[in-house]
């Protein structure tokens, strides 16, 4: 097999999840935000320090504009959702050992993805230059967005991703396409609102139709609707919940919602909601994957979690008068004279000491234990997992002689008859196909017979759960399970491969 199995996949939790987990997972949320906000907006100092020894000068001074970068480059009105939505995810991981991957759609939110992989170790792992240190936690800050550095979006070089959107619209073909034929593995696809808009996106919905719950896994979306684009709300965050939940209930979803931030609720109470939740939804798919592997062939509803929170939840509620926190306002840097002006300085230093850090940081800058203790270890890391970490799961092909599908016009000569480059592509691809039935598929804009690949349907037949007539003719080779995939959308077709 390609897809390594890991963990104990799709087990329920017996009991509610403790209070020392959502402890943790507070802790989490909180060190991440400052791992993030820090990546955006320091250069040094990076636990703010009131005796911290220049580098440059030798002097001793305290944490002040100096140590906030030259240039601001970043986003952060999306990345305290993502960081939320990481440390549960980290909990139900640990709690059920189950074999899963992250995707990132608003993949502009990179300071949630790196303080990911810091945090659950895996950064370290492969960049033994950053250590758990306040040396590496100021090397951490100071590389991102920079020059020699790494960039602002989720990188394909941060452990545990597969989906860097920047080129937004494609997180669910890649959560999709990473769950065929790889039964074990549950797809978290966090869905940006202002993503959903494209048209990838919008088409993507349907690939519930194209998966087999037997043979594949199991993709959970999460539309995070924080409200705004960069300048403008997002469509999907003004429509009413009924609206919404018609839309996905067409599209084959069981939609739940959550929604926090938006008043005086305490982080303890939205933790215990949103695990609880997340547990439901969970006990959800471990059903429809025991019916199943019990023979139920009917397509399932699949559950999906509407995430509703401020834009740059946590962060100042207004600047210069005006809202942020649940604004445009939030989308990239908030305070972007946070380096020139001191009021804007004194109130990027109380942002940032609004998460405690000196209950998340030691003395010497390392993480402390209780941050990290309830995450997953070993390859059930979402950084580690080797199937978000293709060049550990990659297998050759075995490949049939190409000379058995040489055309013999040298033998044969001048007059011999013609054939088509495409025909006889289709042969030698359907041989690939038949000695590599695990680990190969065909993916086609509704093309696989008129791109000359029919061949491939000596083997197999295409994957399909939109519904079956009795007419055999008219739903010639449709099956639940199949190599051949086929939707119109080539962005779609390109997605399911990549992936």
């Amino acid at each position: 097999m390609a897809h390594p199995v890991i963990g104990t996949p799709w087990q329920k939790l017996d009991g509610p999840v403790s209070e020392q987990e959502l402890e943790g997972v507070e802790k989490y949320w909180r060190a991440a935000n400052y791992l993030s906000v820090g990546q955006i907006y320091l250069r040094s100092n990076p636990l703010m320090r009131s005796d911290w020894t220049d580098e440059k000068t030798g002097e001793t001074r305290d944490f002040g504009r100096p140590d906030v970068k030259h240039r601001l480059v970043g986003h952060w009105g999306t990345t305290p959702g993502v960081n939320f939505l990481f440390g549960h995810v980290n909990r139900l991981i640990a709690d059920h050992q189950q074999n899963a991957v992250f995707l990132m759609g608003p993949g502009h939110g990179g300071p949630a993805g790196t303080a990911q992989s810091l945090l659950d170790g895996t950064y370290y792992d492969i960049r033994p230059d950053i250590t758990n240190d306040e040396a590496g936690l100021q090397k951490f800050f100071r590389q991102f967005s920079y020059p020699g550095g790494i960039p602002s979006h989720y990188a394909p070089e941060t452990p545990g991703s597969i989906h860097e959107g920047g080129e937004l619209g494609y997180t669910l073909s890649h959560a999709y396409g990473a769950v065929m034929d790889n039964p074990s593995l549950l797809a978290v696809a966090v869905v940006g609102d202002g993503e959903s808009e494209t048209g990838p996106l919008a088409t993507s919905w349907q690939s519930n139709k194209l998966v087999n719950p037997k043979t594949d896994g199991i993709v959970l979306p999460i539309l995070h609707l924080n409200g705004y684009k960069i300048a403008n709300p997002t469509i999907l965050s003004r429509i009413s919940d009924d609206e919404l939940t018609e839309f996905f209930e067409g599209m084959g979803y069981d939609p739940h919602f959550f929604v926090a931030g938006f008043d005086n609720e305490s982080h303890a109470s939205i933790h215990a909601r949103f695990a609880a939740l997340l547990e439901e939804v969970f006990d959800d798919i471990c059903d429809i994957k025991a019916a199943a592997e019990a023979g139920d062939e009917t397509r399932p509803v699949y559950p999906m979690i509407v995430f509703r929170t401020p834009k740059g939840w946590t962060c100042p509620k207004h600047i210069d008068g005006k809202k942020t926190e649940g604004s445009w306002r939030a989308h990239q840097v908030p305070l972007a004279s946070a380096k020139d002006t001191h009021e804007h300085f004194r109130v990027l230093r109380g942002w940032l000491k609004s998460y405690n850090p000196e209950e998340l940081f030691d003395e010497k800058g390392a993480i402390r234990p209780e941050v990290t203790a309830f995450m997953p270890q070993g390859d059930l890391r979402i950084g580690a997992n080797p199937n978000a970490n293709g060049g550990l799961v990659r297998e050759d092909l075995v490949l049939p002689d190409i000379h058995a599908h040489e055309v013999p016009v040298a033998e044969k000569g001048h007059g011999w008859g013609a054939t088509e480059a495409a025909r006889v592509f289709g042969a030698y691809t359907a041989d690939v196909l038949h000695n590599n039935m695990e680990n190969f598929r065909i993916f086609g804009p509704d093309e696989t017979a008129s791109n000359r690949l029919q061949d491939a349907y000596k083997y197999t037949v295409k994957q399909w759960e939109g519904g079956f007539y009795a007419d055999a003719d008219n739903d010639e080779l449709l099956a639940p399970q199949g190599k051949v995939v086929e939707q119109l959308s080539e962005h779609q077709c390109e997605g399911f491969l990549e992936a």
